[in-house]
């Protein structure tokens, strides 16, 4: 099971936390770093930041939504953080939110499973380097070729419903999944399995995670769950493992803050890795078990600043 590390996820820590714990990551030995991108960094920015700083840790940045950003621009950005820093980049795609998306961005977010499959085909040559042709219902390019050397990392893709996880099987090197159990986790690598034509993509893991959480720990995870109760894909997901009514409750119109006062701590044990060290290590076996490759950690910081405490504890 490898195990790599998450930063620029949560939007109630200072801006400047992601490049501590960055530098924490870097530090304990973890061999890869996802740089995340919600509304506070530009993903390319502080992927740039974190391999100026850092000293030997490979980047992935994204998931990225596709809707927002162009194949030859993420290309043209994976290979400038690549070419300024010295690191391995790689790019992951996702489908991302209407919220985002479409309120945000003011982008249309129609047939995301088709956008999120024209991208991975428009982009895979884009990274490798060569002259870029694809003309689809949505994305389009043509005659755009890096200029400076490919990034180097792999390409990843977000999914949970059975388009994504096909985009991710066909043209992915690794998919990603975010928050999910276990046995939600087997289950979509038996999806995954089924729909790869070759070589199996590995299968990676987001999991929030806190090692001897505090109160204040679990009333981080709390508010991290919440924008994503009602969302399309997680609020299913939820569904399935048991937390039907917390996902009724926000589907219903229920304001945000009694939505977080009725997230149970149970979810936190579901879809993250919370408790002692050995707990969070039978834990990790579960996913691995189930067949996930790679577990992406992003460690919570209230009340262990940086996630420094959980970053050591889990380190490889």
């Amino acid at each position: 099971m490898r195990i790599s590390a998450v930063v620029g996820m949560w939007l109630d820590s200072p801006a400047e936390e992601a490049l501590s714990t960055a530098l924490l990551a870097d530090r304990a030995g973890y061999e890869e770093l996802w740089i995340g991108e919600v509304s506070t960094w530009d993903a390319f920015a502080l992927a740039a930041a974190v391999g100026i700083r850092t000293t030997r840790i490979a980047l992935t940045v994204g998931p990225l939504a596709v809707a927002v950003r162009g194949p030859a621009g993420i290309a043209m950005g994976a290979a400038s953080v690549a070419a300024l820093t010295g690191r391995r980049v790689g790019v992951a795609l996702g489908t991302s939110s209407t919220t985002v998306v479409e309120r945000w961005h003011g982008r249309s977010r129609a047939r995301p499973g088709l956008s999120l499959e024209e991208t991975a085909r428009a982009i895979r040559p884009l990274l490798a380097g060569e002259r870029g042709s694809f003309d689809g219902e949505l994305v389009r390019t043509d005659g755009f070729r890096l200029r400076l050397p490919p990034p180097g990392g792999p390409l990843t893709v977000a999914a949970f419903g059975p388009r994504a996880v096909a985009t991710a099987a066909r043209h992915a090197d690794r998919m990603a999944v975010n928050m999910v159990s276990a046995a939600q986790a087997a289950a979509l690598r038996t999806l995954l399995d089924a729909a790869s034509p070759g070589p199996r993509p590995a299968l990676a893991a987001w999991l929030p995670a806190a090692v001897d959480p505090r109160p204040e720990t679990y009333a981080q995870l709390a508010r991290g769950f919440v924008p994503y109760v009602s969302a399309p894909g997680y609020a299913e997901m939820f569904s399935a493992a048991g937390f039907a009514d917390l996902v009724a409750l926000a589907r219903g119109g229920a304001p945000l803050k009694e939505v977080l006062r009725a997230v149970p701590r149970e979810l936190a044990e579901t879809v993250a890795l919370v408790g002692d060290v050995p707990t969070i290590r039978d834990r990790i076996a579960e996913y691995a078990a189930a067949g996930v490759d790679e577990i992406a950690i992003f460690p919570a910081t209230s009340g262990d600043p940086g996630g420094e405490r959980t970053l050591r504890a889990l380190r490889p």
